[in-house]
């Protein structure tokens, strides 16, 4: 066995071997093309006689380089980009130093690493993600549309700027013709965005009704469909969280612990781990506010306590933990099941696990 290590680029990859030793066997920069899938990644890969290991660095371009190299190596690996501190900290940092320490992480059984989600998880993130690009550049328009009536001195007092009664009175305003035609081009673009939003919505209804967790994680309260998709996707197989610790974990929702002296300090949540997950659980919150309900208690308790900013904290490592036992139980969310769990103590009110 030999060891690869790859530091990824946007036009290149820079490759370091080494035996079992630890001697550096070959080095090459192997420049990407037009087509990442296409490099020369096979006549590279079929120039070792032994089989090859071969971990990359998880940067933002390295989803191809995996899939053109994943079925010519004997095993691959994505590497932390937080744990794997011996890059991260480097003081002298360059590619042929980056790739060099991944292989000796690998060839030494110490390299950290990451979740590598099956194609079909990747694309449908994708999908979600896609979506959410589209309905953030729908809030830009809006904007811009907002911005551009102060401006001219105009401030619409209803409700819902852009309904119908809205656009009758943006276009009954007194504006300069290039104002107008400013505001007449972004309510183009937003009937666009608006249909295109429409099209990926129903796509995702439909990937909800064909992914079981995702049906599950939609009996909660305040999940819709969107957001039961996402967090599906985003969890992936519930069979790598040993524990419901382990994906509030993943989730970033964990407060950060500081021991000194003997005494223990909790702060902020440490945001590490999947960001949209958290987006996701922190986001399903909401609807708990005036829900009558034993998680709509727990979150009006928190908040006269701590304030509303807590308590959607609090209740996002709750419904973490909640999803946990649904997806590995393989049941739908029954409160008056967590109620009987909440008494024996198999779901702790605190959100995480015992």
């Amino acid at each position: 066995m030999i060891y690869a290590g790859v530091d990824v680029h946007k036009k290149f990859s820079f490759v370091t071997v080494m035996n079992k030793k630890g001697n550096v066997v070959n080095r090459t920069k192997i420049m990407h093309g037009k087509e990442i899938k296409k490099a020369p990644w096979k006549h590279f890969v079929e120039q070792f006689k032994e089989p090859l290991s071969l971990a990359i660095e998880a940067t933002g371009f390295w989803p191809p380089v995996y899939d053109a190299l994943e079925p010519l190596v004997e095993n691959i690996y994505l590497a932390h980009p937080l744990k794997t501190r011996a890059i991260a900290e480097a003081r002298i940092k360059t590619d042929k130093i980056d790739s060099t320490t991944l292989a000796h992480l690998l060839r030494t059984d110490l390299l950290p690493t990451s979740y590598i989600p099956p194609q079909d998880i990747r694309e449908g993130r994708e999908l979600l993600r896609y979506r959410a690009s589209l309905v953030s550049l729908q809030t830009q328009v809006k904007n811009k549309i907002h911005s551009l009536l102060h401006r001219c001195g105009y401030l619409y007092e209803g409700s819902d700027i852009f309904g119908k009664d809205a656009r009758v009175w943006l276009q009954s305003l007194h504006l300069k013709p290039l104002y107008q035609d400013e505001i007449n081009g972004y309510l183009r673009i937003l009937d666009f965005l608006k249909q295109e939003i429409k099209l990926i919505t129903q796509k995702i209804h439909k990937e909800v009704d064909v992914t079981p967790q995702a049906q599950l994680i939609h009996t909660l309260y305040g999940v819709g469909k969107y957001l039961a998709l996402l967090i599906a996707m985003e969890i992936g197989n519930i069979n790598r969280f040993s524990r419901p610790a382990k994906l509030v974990s993943y989730s970033g929702l964990t407060p950060s612990v500081h021991s000194s002296g003997g005494k223990t300090r909790y702060g902020s949540i440490t945001k590490q781990g999947s960001k949209w997950l958290r987006w996701a659980l922190i986001l399903a919150t909401q609807k708990y506010k005036n829900h009558q309900s034993v998680l709509g208690n727990f979150y009006r308790k928190i908040a006269q306590k701590h304030g509303s900013k807590a308590a959607r904290i609090a209740l996002a490592r709750k419904l973490a933990t909640i999803i946990w036992h649904m997806l590995s139980k393989n049941e739908s969310f029954n409160e008056k099941k967590l109620i009987k769990d909440l008494s024996k103590g198999t779901v702790s009110p605190k959100g995480s696990d015992r």
